[in-house]
């Protein structure tokens, strides 16, 4: 399912964090947006997911308006991880991962077989059904996100939106977690990540979308938007910008901070 955003703009209190915002993501693809602190990245990621409503234009998923949609309808379409989720104490994996099913729930709907069918399926494809029956807080960063993400895809969502999937993770669970977003997404499904790690976005992503002052500055393949001049926009830095030998992903190597 296609996202697309026309003219959004959002803010906090008399601020505007994002202003007349477009973007289209085509079914299939992984977005990865990215830019400095404050730039309004999460902010749009937020009202894509419905929990920011933006002062004006609009989100679309397929061809309807999530804002217009009911709650459960637009979490039917759209699923968010968010950058810091919360678990209630001592859940097990599977407990978590059961809490994907909770849109598709209701009074004259109770837990079903497809529902056990879309979970089973969620912690098979994460690699977490081993630890289904273990604590969450019992297992490392890498472990929980990767449950945490089995939660998101049990929600059987076509598009699904990740606010900083790797943070606070080491080098080796952030591979790993960006790997299985890579799988999702050859599954058929539309991702959109807010990412700080430019050089992580840049090999992951389709597209990367480059955001300054609550605007995007820049988009497209990453081969073609990476260079010295958007380093030097977005944070400040001199760098230089190698090729990986593997697959022709820029590589940023920091160099001076600009005076």
């Amino acid at each position: 399912m296609e996202l697309r955003v026309e003219q959004l703009t959002a803010g906090y209190a008399g601020h505007t964090a994002v202003n007349g915002v477009d973007l289209t993501v085509p079914s299939g693809q992984v977005v990865a947006i990215v830019g400095p602190n404050g730039c309004g990245k999460s902010t749009l990621l937020r009202s894509m997911a419905r929990l920011h409503e933006p002062a004006s234009g609009r989100v679309l998923a397929g061809d309807a308006d999530v804002w217009k949609l009911r709650q459960r309808a637009a979490a039917h379409r759209i699923a968010l991880l968010p950058q810091s989720p919360q678990a209630p104490e001592a859940v097990t994996v599977a407990g978590l991962v059961r809490y994907g099913r909770h849109p598709h729930q209701g009074l004259f709907r109770q837990w079903s077989r497809e529902d056990e069918r879309a979970v089973t399926t969620a912690l098979h494809a994460t690699g977490t059904a081993t630890l289904a029956g273990r604590r969450l807080d019992q297992l490392s960063g890498g472990q929980r996100q990767r449950c945490w993400l089995a939660m998101a895809l049990a929600q059987e969502t076509p598009i699904v939106l990740l606010d900083e999937p790797t943070s606070a993770l080491d080098i080796g669970h952030a591979v790993e977690v960006l790997d299985l977003v890579r799988q999702v997404a050859a599954e058929g499904r539309t991702i959109v990540m807010v990412v700080h790690d430019l050089a992580a976005a840049a090999r992951y992503a389709d597209t990367l979308v480059a955001m300054r002052a609550g605007r995007i500055v820049a988009s497209g393949p990453p081969q073609e938007v990476v260079d010295t001049a958007l380093v030097r926009e977005l944070y400040g830095i001199e760098s230089e910008i190698l090729t990986a030998s593997s697959d022709g992903a820029p590589v940023v190597v920091p160099v001076a901070r600009t005076a």
